[in-house]
């Protein structure tokens, strides 16, 4: 009886009047900050790209959460200029242990500002290749072809090369192909182009590429290059290598491999060759 008369005191108290008032702004500041964001979500999602509207929801959420939770710190007698001093003083000294975080931040900003892919792209970063899943301050979210996730710091990525593979609607495919040295490349060209011609994916425009590279050791070099929009650039490079071959076979066209012919000079004899079963 005499806990519950101590409790019924302590909360009629002026300080757990506070506290009780500061926690309320907690979680009303938390209740509006979600209301907020998925407010300017609807209102303004369809006008920005997926990751500005998704900066923007989370900028707006902490924002406001922000600004209850100072209002909540003064509703518990803490000064503001004293939580301002203390924030600066932490600030310099995490700017000085983390300078590599610092480093991704100002490159993240730079990113941002440039625009060199979107969430949703699919981008190569040296050996990787993967879809963008996020775009945040201090690194970049990549999922695989083989369903890994990898994050990547935004200095690398400021530093590096990097090939964004969607930016554009349709893809050039560079078909690499070698032909013996008996062959007619006027035949070969025609029946390439006709390859072209018979596959749906490949496109009218541009046309077809037809490069003769030169001399290989073991066979004219031709690179064929072919375009197709960029959703169906994997179906084409699964398709035309296998056209190709049909087609070379169906013509007597010999796709040779490497030779290698063994020669003593001029005035030697042949090296003598038995075959043995």
């Amino acid at each position: 009886m005499e806990f519950w008369q101590e409790l019924a005191a302590a909360l009629q108290g002026e300080q757990a009047m506070t506290m009780m008032r500061a926690a309320l702004l907690i979680v009303s500041g938390w209740l509006i900050a979600r209301g907020v964001s998925a407010t300017l979500d609807r209102a303004f999602g369809k006008k920005f790209t997926t990751h500005h509207a998704m900066l923007l929801r989370k900028g707006s959420y902490y924002l406001v959460l922000l600004l209850f939770l100072i209002s909540a710190l003064r509703e518990l007698g803490f000064s503001l200029d004293v939580l301002l001093g203390a924030a600066g003083i932490l600030t310099v000294a995490i700017g000085f242990a983390s300078q590599t975080s610092a480093s991704n931040l100002i490159s993240g900003l730079f990113l941002l500002g440039e625009k060199p892919f979107g969430v949703g792209d699919v981008i190569k970063v040296g050996e990787t290749t993967g879809e963008v899943l996020a775009i945040d301050l201090l690194s970049v979210k990549l999922r695989t072809f083989d369903n890994l996730y990898v994050r990547i710091p935004n200095e690398t990525l400021i530093k590096s090369e990097v090939t964004n593979l969607t930016q554009f609607p349709i893809r050039r495919l560079d078909v690499k192909v070698g032909v013996a040295y008996k062959e007619d490349l006027d035949k070969v060209r025609a029946i390439l182009e006709q390859v072209a011609q018979r596959n749906p994916l490949c496109l009218e425009e541009p046309k077809p590429l037809y490069i003769f590279q030169g001399f290989g050791d073991s066979s004219l070099d031709i690179q064929f290059s072919v375009w197709a929009t960029r959703e169906r650039y994997l179906d084409l490079r699964n398709t035309i290598y296998q056209e190709i071959k049909i087609a070379f076979d169906a013509a007597g066209i010999e796709i040779p491999f490497p030779h290698r012919s063994l020669y003593a000079g001029e005035a030697s004899k042949p090296f003598p060759v038995r075959v043995v079963e």
